[in-house]
């Protein structure tokens, strides 16, 4: 037994160990990003123009598609080959074995399982501020303190500060590109991160856009040893945010302890056979990595002739200033069947817009000018600043937990 197959052992373990870390009192609830994205708004006018989840609208590809619909009849089983296929071609394209892939119906799971593994009561959970919550969410299983360490000026993780923030840390998080701001961390600032932090600590790198952006992947130092965790998912460029499919890449030490509160299910056999072809399709990333860019900078350069500013992202989202309560802004939208995404407690002027398509884009700026032109929302209304947005002169928050 190899590659997945392995995983499927599981044992009753697993449950014990889940149940130890919720203090017997909760049952684990994953937050993923729709879930995020739709807590304060589930209902959607016919119509809509949704932009606020970092979906990609383009769906799955057409082989991805072919793949679905011939696995289809064989639904009826659990088919854990695939998984194993899926595993060997990633690992193959990577450079890597297959006991170093884990697959998970998306990045979520794993996420989450990385919180419950290696943070407790003692040992805290390392993020940036603003940044992915559902590490935060998960922490209140595992009772870790959550540390928060604003980004830098150029809206990359501060890993010193990190580091410096909580010499009790068991698990770092590093999302890059970042979610919310689509900004990514320099390798090297990564790689000081590994070096500096805590004995027996973990930094865990989500990589769920770093297709969107020219960056290269820390997948090398998982080949290397490290005590590093990479997350990647295909619900992003890949299109497959509603098939589920994602993986964590690691040493097998740190797979196993992931796999401690993985249960032992089945993969839905759909997702992974379009997974697998996805990433059999040599042009599918480059293409839609141009594509999204395109359209971003379309949308970028519009802003900066209204004069509107926003972060400058490498991404298929960005935050977006909106000059007042962005709460009211976002509901504004939503009135005009516009549904662009939250904003963050230290950022409350700042929403996440999602990149659409080049019409979905248009829709935005159309119903975005008439929300911004229109009379104040609470009188809180200021004129718009040109240009985009750079850190100097704000006034950052020190570090909270």
């Amino acid at each position: 037994m190899d590659g997945n197959q392995s995983n499927l052992k599981g044992s009753r373990r697993s449950f014990l160990q889940l149940s130890a870390a919720a203090a017997g009192a909760m049952v684990l609830r994953i937050a993923t990003e729709p879930m995020l994205a739709a807590e304060d708004r589930t209902n959607f006018p016919p119509g809509s123009i949704v932009i606020n989840a970092n979906e990609n609208p383009l769906g799955p590809c057409d082989v991805a598609r072919k793949a679905v619909a011939e696995i289809a009849p064989q639904g009826g089983r659990y088919s854990y080959w695939l998984t194993d296929e899926l595993v060997k071609t990633f690992a193959e394209g990577q450079g890597l074995k297959p006991e170093n892939v884990r697959i998970f119906p998306g990045s979520s799971e794993p996420l989450h399982f990385a919180v419950l593994a290696f943070t407790s009561p003692a040992r805290s959970y390392v993020t940036a501020d603003p940044g992915y919550e559902a590490g935060m969410r998960a922490a209140k299983y595992s009772g870790a303190r959550v540390v928060k360490v604003p980004l830098t000026k150029a809206y990359s993780h501060d890993t010193q500060a990190m580091i410096a923030a909580a010499p009790d840390a068991g698990l770092f998080y590093v999302c890059t590109p970042n979610n919310p701001t689509g900004t990514l961390t320099p390798r090297s600032d990564i790689e000081r991160l590994v070096a500096g932090k805590p004995k027996g600590s973990v930094v865990l790198v989500d990589e769920a856009y770093i297709h969107f952006s020219n960056a290269p992947s820390v997948i090398d130092l998982v080949k290397a040893g490290q005590d590093v965790i990479v997350l990647r998912t295909f619900s992003k460029i890949y299109g497959m945010a509603g098939l589920r499919c994602g993986m964590a890449i690691a040493r097998p030490d740190l797979i196993a302890k992931l796999e401690g509160f993985s249960g032992w299910g089945a993969l839905p056999i759909t997702a992974v056979v379009a997974a697998t072809a996805s990433l059999k399709h040599e042009q599918l990333v480059n293409e839609r990595k141009r594509l999204n860019a395109s359209i971003r900078e379309k949308t970028f350069d519009w802003l900066d002739r209204q004069g509107y500013s926003y972060v400058p992202s490498e991404s298929n989202f960005f935050m977006l200033d909106t000059k007042r309560p962005a709460k009211e802004v976002i509901d504004a939208m939503a009135e005009r069947k516009v549904i662009i995404g939250r904003s963050w407690p230290i950022w409350p002027t700042h929403a996440r817009i999602t990149i659409g398509t080049q019409s979905e884009m248009e829709a935005f700026q159309s119903a975005f000018q008439a929300v911004m032109k229109g009379p104040a929302i609470l009188g809180f209304a200021r004129p718009p600043e040109k240009g985009r947005i750079y850190a100097d002169g704000q006034s950052w928050p020190s570090v909270s937990s």
